[in-house]
């Protein structure tokens, strides 16, 4: 399985990952992007940007990317830097399918994506992504899984999964909204042929939502590897915007209210891959400081008393206007 190779690496970066959510369009849900994006959102500009990111991270340790079919071009910007750097062949590649881009480069659109989990769906895009990534793509996630989601029960999918996956290909889903434990606990038991199917999930889990954490271990139990999206609570933890108790404890680390909110994540036993969201060169730079923040008891316990309810926590974040 392509973790392996982040198993046995030494580097302290090795187990944060750089999703590029945040950069492969002009429109998302963080917070700051007003300041953190050029002026001029143009594609080039983006990809420019994803460049230097792509660039800075692995110098610095970082071996997992993260992209989707649903992040405007985030698989182009990724595959024209693997094709620029033909010496860098350490690194693990995810990406997901079941949401389809439909912004067209506008940050005002009425729709910034479509979710569709059916086959035809998945034959669609897994052919879109095999022309970008190619044999460089390592896993295959599907998009936001939820409790009422058909890829759960589509045993025709499950086939074409299971297929790709003896093709040598990772199949793992992420997971998306309040009752992400049991979309969790519903994909740990799709099998086929009596095997478990997938082999990774992706959450999210952070200072302000933890309700999937049991779910998690579970996973991480039964073999799956752990990667958690959305630490920093889309721009909700990052400086001025973070709640007081991350902003005191940031200041008695002497480091940034993202390296304390990361830093909470990578103490799980679970977590085998936290994701960085950053959108410059500068927030990656801090983002990976969470390496080596050693948070103490008291710090634990003020950071853990800050989880919202998660049906308030998802009703927020829905909020979010796409800037």
């Amino acid at each position: 399985m392509p973790f392996a190779r982040l198993a046995s690496a030494t580097t302290p970066t090795a187990h944060i990952g750089l999703g590029l959510a945040a950069v492969g369009r002009p429109g998302y849900i963080n917070l700051g992007r007003e300041e953190d994006l050029p002026a001029v959102r143009s594609v080039d500009a983006l990809r420019e940007r994803t460049r230097e990111l792509l660039d800075a991270a692995h110098a610095q340790g970082v071996r997992y990317f993260d992209v989707a079919r649903s992040y405007g071009r985030s698989e182009e910007f990724l595959a024209d830097w693997l094709l620029s750097r033909p010496d860098i062949d350490d690194v693990v590649i995810g990406s997901k399918w079941g949401y389809t881009y439909t912004a067209g480069w506008r940050t005002d659109a009425e729709a910034h994506e479509v979710k569709d989990h059916g086959l035809a769906t998945y034959e669609r895009q897994r052919a879109e992504t095999a022309e970008l990534l190619g044999d460089r793509l390592d896993l295959y996630q599907i998009h936001s899984v939820t409790p009422d989601s058909p890829a759960l029960t589509d045993k025709e999918l499950h086939v074409r999964l299971a297929e790709a996956a003896a093709g040598g290909l990772s199949v793992g889903f992420s997971t998306s909204g309040p009752a992400q434990a049991d979309a969790i606990r519903a994909a740990l038991a799709v099998t086929v042929d009596g095997k478990p199917l997938f082999r990774t999930v992706q959450a999210t889990y952070n200072v302000l939502e933890t309700s999937a954490a049991p779910a998690l271990a579970e996973a991480h139990d039964a073999g799956l590897t752990v990667i958690v999206k959305e630490g920093m609570a889309n721009g909700r933890l990052a400086g001025p915007q973070a709640p007081g108790a991350v902003r005191d404890i940031a200041q008695e680390t002497g480091l940034g209210t993202d390296a304390v909110a990361l830093a909470l994540v990578l103490r799980r036993p679970w977590a085998g891959v936290v994701l960085s969201g950053a959108a410059t060169v500068q927030q990656l730079a801090s983002n990976l400081h969470a390496a080596v923040v050693d948070l103490d008891d008291d710090q634990l316990a003020r950071l853990d008393a800050l989880a919202e309810e998660p049906r308030a926590y998802w009703e927020r974040r829905g909020q979010l206007p796409w800037h």
